[in-house]
């Protein structure tokens, strides 16, 4: 007997012939794959973010990298301090006076986690000792010392600046550039040209808001605070 074969001339479906179980598989390899690559993702994040901790003592200077836009929190001892801004993107300690030589005991602490730094400066000889410390130019610093004669200058960015006791001089550029501004003096003198503000006696202090877009708090106990723009 002759078979007879028709002939439709349709052609046949090539998802007919998938099997159910191949489908769930190629699923399956596809959600391995995005999970292999959220999981490097953050593992890669993580290391990034992870806290690195650099200490030395006694050297003759410090330097580290820094990312510029930061946020830098510092507490340095009392003494001639200097904070100046640098296009670089790192953190340089100096040390100079008649004293400069006798750092053996001057401990440098950076610990840094991305764009969060909080540097400690402590130790060395408390006369003849002058530390000047370089900063990104672009920057939100955080700064604390007990006494001194202190200077921050060239810095770009919020500023959080405390001195207990002596002289205080900020570097503040253009008074438009912030949206808020605070000073105070416990006992002393408070001059802020930039903001029009002369003051002296006790409990000195102003405020003002403004458009725009940094923050400056300064304070001196004791002393002399100056807010000034670029000379």
């Amino acid at each position: 007997m002759e078979s007879r074969r028709i002939e439709t001339g349709e052609l046949p479906n090539p998802s007919a012939r998938i099997h159910p179980l191949y489908t769930c598989k190629v699923t399956f390899m596809k959600l391995l794959v995005l999970s292999l690559c959220l999981s490097s993702l953050f593992l890669v994040n993580a290391l990034a973010q992870k806290p690195v901790k650099v200490v030395e003592v006694g050297q003759d200077h410090f330097e580290a990298g820094f990312l510029s836009g930061g946020q830098l929190r510092m507490h340095i001892r009392s003494g001639a301090i200097r904070i100046m801004g640098s296009d670089e993107k790192k953190i340089q300690v100096h040390y100079s006076g008649k004293n400069a030589d006798q750092r053996k005991d001057v401990k440098v602490s950076l610990k840094t986690s991305g764009d969060v730094g909080e540097l400690n400066i402590s130790g060395g000889p408390r006369n003849g000792f002058e530390i000047e410390v370089e900063v990104p130019k672009s920057c939100n610093l955080y700064l604390r010392i007990p006494a001194g004669e202190v200077e921050v200058a060239g810095i770009t960015g919020d500023k959080d600046v405390e001195l207990s006791f002596g002289d205080l001089t900020v570097e503040v550029g253009k008074a438009e550039d912030y949206a808020h501004v605070d000073a105070s003096v416990y006992s002393g003198d408070l001059d802020a040209e930039p903001f029009a503000i002369s003051k002296g006696g006790v409990f000195r202090s102003f405020q003002k808001q403004r458009p725009g877009k940094y923050r400056l708090h300064a304070h001196v106990g004791a002393g002399e605070l100056v807010l000034k723009q670029a000379s």
